[in-house]
């Protein structure tokens, strides 16, 4: 998908090459191929762009005199262009043309570095570092002002790929203050301390760069990623404490929300507070369960809860997902199963899914069906993406190439019209032609045998042939008179032969002395004669062009229209053959996206009854403890009571014994008293 800011670099690029156009071109003549070429191209139309430059050339190399042809004074910003639009359409592997034309083409260098600048981007993104590299280091010159830094931070991410991370760090550092590329530079910056082995240096870049400030949605998105990274960085080196400060900055709404929630409750457990892990897990765990941190969220928040010897709970938020993994297996059993049959390239190749370049968003739009449930979740893998891309490529070149078989049906049927048409107009009409053609050649050649001749007077003159009509029709009338008289041997009288030689004076007198404004007025008549010969002869030629034209209107085109369809056809079959490739390449990506899940989920299913069991176990091992603690506290209070009766008793029996020893006493004393009065 071509974003935004990419429509605008080709705006700019386009409005440049138009100037430069311009400038080459000091007449300001107007290509119109060429422009009708730029004009699909403005609509990011690249492949008819592509196609029409295509022809448009085509046709200029195979002219005899090129030189003569309009698209003569653009050739070199249309072999650029070319090349540009194909970058544009994602066919950079056309290196013959496409990478010469936009590396050594002969343009300014801010056009030409913007578009070396997408073809390093191209290799980047398609996992080329070398490519990438040798790309980069061909911007050499002034940039397009716009994408400068874009520039600088595109080399940063070439020299990590490649591990030339002190170079990269070196733009880098030099770049992360500029607020067109902050977050980004500053992300990259840390990462390329990482891999320099600079840990320390790293971990201090990534908080820097998680606390940027914007209000741009794509550098909060890279604040919250270096929070992650930093968060997670910070587990694996067993700082719990520490890593919970940096989940708990990400956005709870961004892209990485569902992954912070689910660190920040592990360092709450791994900092042996599980209770703290309570809340961020609760919030994760209610969100939709085709993301896979909430499915690892429905073990984490009872586990917790474990923690805290809440069994109960545990065991009911562990039944709770089971049953969640059942149906998202059930859901994965049934996408699996309608992707096998078809159902999936059918939903997404619909024409209002890609109607507009924001055809990714679009796609979020599709009916809920199992075949479309998790296309969101794989369209993030930049691979399925342009795996998608280039299966929407396949069909829309599939819909033209049949379009184009029905143009040639078409123009067939145009032919035969014309043909059907002119057919019978051009046997009468030769035949006019044929007389008008010799009475031409005729004419002509009178023209030429009198240009002929005033060109000799000048020369030699010669005014008896400037005599005019009058003048020789009475010579003629006068040599009559006299042959006749000498042929009849008779003598003319001298008073006649008087007359006549006095006519014949006049005559060759005018004729003499009229010579000069004679030949003037002849050669101002001769070349008005040539124009109108001139336009003759246009005329002549239109006519024999028109005929030219309209013969060659329908004939000679069975041939190449048959060719045409054959190479349509065979476009058309192998088109269809990549079409079903790419298809089956798209289905199997899609269905061992889904197996993956399904193994996984079948992973946390078996956890997650593992996990039941003993959930219950603990808890009935703590009802049992409880009732344990309950009857040992009721047999001490009850040992305690008898204790107490004993005791009572015991006092009792005391009491008693001392009241009968009491009672004894006296009575031993009374009889003694007794014994003694009786004595006295």
């Amino acid at each position: 998908m071509i974003c935004g800011f990419q429509r605008i670099v080709l705006l700019a690029s386009v409005v440049l090459a138009s100037t430069a156009f311009a400038k080459s071109n000091p007449s300001d003549t107007k290509d119109l191929y060429f422009n009708e070429g730029l004009y699909y191209a403005f609509q990011e139309q690249y492949f008819d762009a592509i196609s029409k430059l295509d022809a448009e050339l085509g046709q200029y190399y195979g002219l005899d005199e090129p030189e003569l042809n309009s698209l003569h004074f653009y050739l070199n910003q249309a072999e650029f262009s070319i090349g540009d639009f194909e970058l544009y359409y994602r066919m950079h592997n056309r290196a013959g043309r496409a990478i010469k034309s936009v590396i050594e083409g002969n343009v300014p260098d801010v056009i030409r570095n913007d578009a070396v600048y997408r073809l390093a981007k191209i290799y980047h993104q398609k996992q080329q570092p070398v490519n990438a590299l040798h790309t980069v280091e061909r911007i050499k010159g002034k940039v397009p002002e716009k994408i400068k830094y874009d520039i600088e931070l595109l080399k940063a991410q070439i020299y990590i790929s490649n591990g030339k991370f002190q170079d990269a760090i070196t733009i880098l550092s030099k770049i992360k203050s500029i607020s067109e590329v902050n977050g980004y530079a500053s992300y990259n910056l840390a990462i390329a301390y990482i891999g320099n082995n600079e840990v320390d240096k790293g971990i201090i870049q990534l908080d820097e760069a998680g606390q940027i400030s914007s209000s741009n949605k794509y550098v909060l998105a890279i604040r919250d990623k270096a929070n992650l990274v930093l968060g997670y960085k910070l587990m694996e080196n067993k700082q719990p404490q520490r890593a919970k400060k940096y989940f708990d900055r990400i956005q709870l709404n961004g892209p990485f929300s569902n992954k912070a929630l689910l660190g920040s409750g592990w360092a709450s457990v791994a900092d042996e507070n599980p209770k703290q892990a309570i809340v961020p897990w609760t919030i994760l765990s209610k969100r939709s369960v085709i993301d896979q941190s909430v499915q690892e969220v429905l073990l984490g928040l009872p586990f917790a809860y474990g923690k805290l010897e809440a069994y109960g709970r545990a065991a009911i938020l562990y039944g709770n997902a089971l049953e969640t993994y059942s149906k998202e297996l059930e859901r994965l059993d049934n996408s699996i199963k309608s992707i096998r049959e078809g159902k999936f390239l059918e939903a997404v190749v619909r024409e209002e899914s890609r109607k507009d370049k924001n055809w990714v968003i679009n796609l979020r739009n599709l009916p809920d069906a199992p075949e479309t449930h998790y296309l969101m979740t794989m369209l993030a893998s930049n691979d399925f993406q342009e795996s998608l891309k280039n299966y929407f490529d396949l069909d829309d070149l599939q819909k033209k190439i049949s379009s184009w078989d029905g143009y040639l049906d078409s123009y067939s049927e145009v032919i035969a019209q014309r043909k059907q048409y002119y057919t019978p107009m051009f046997p009468p009409m030769q035949e006019k032609f044929r007389l008008l053609d010799s009475r031409m050649k005729l004419r002509l050649e009178q023209r030429n045998k009198i240009s002929e001749r005033l060109s000799k007077m000048l020369i030699a003159p010669r005014p008896d042939y400037l005599a005019k009509v009058n003048e020789r029709i009475t010579l003629n009338n006068i040599y009559a008179i006299e042959k006749k008289y000498t042929q009849g041997k008779r003598i003319l009288p001298q008073s006649v032969k008087e007359r006549i030689d006095r006519l014949k004076g006049v005559i060759q007198w005018n004729i003499e002395t009229e010579y000069q404004a004679r030949f003037t007025e002849a050669d101002k008549n001769l070349r008005l004669l040539n124009e109108h010969v001139d336009r003759l002869n246009e005329k002549y030629r239109s006519f024999v062009r028109t005929r030219q034209s309209a013969t060659q209107s329908y004939i000679g085109y069975d041939d190449q229209i048959r060719h045409l369809k054959n190479r349509i056809r065979f476009a058309d079959e192998k088109i269809k053959l990549l079409l079903a490739r790419q298809g089956h390449v798209l289905e199997l990506m899609s269905i061992e996206e889904l197996e993956r899940r399904r193994k996984r989920i079948e992973e946390l299913q078996i956890k997650a009854r593992f996990s039941i069991a003993e959930s219950y176990d603990r808890a009935v091992k703590k009802q049992q403890n409880i009732e344990l603690e309950k009857s040992k506290k009721l047999l001490l209070k009850e040992e305690a009571k008898a204790k107490e009766v004993y005791k009572k008793e015991l006092k009792n029996n005391k009491l008693e014994n001392e009241q009968l020893k009491t009672k004894e006493d006296k009575e031993k004393s009374g009889a003694a008293s007794k014994n003694n009065e009786g004595n006295k």
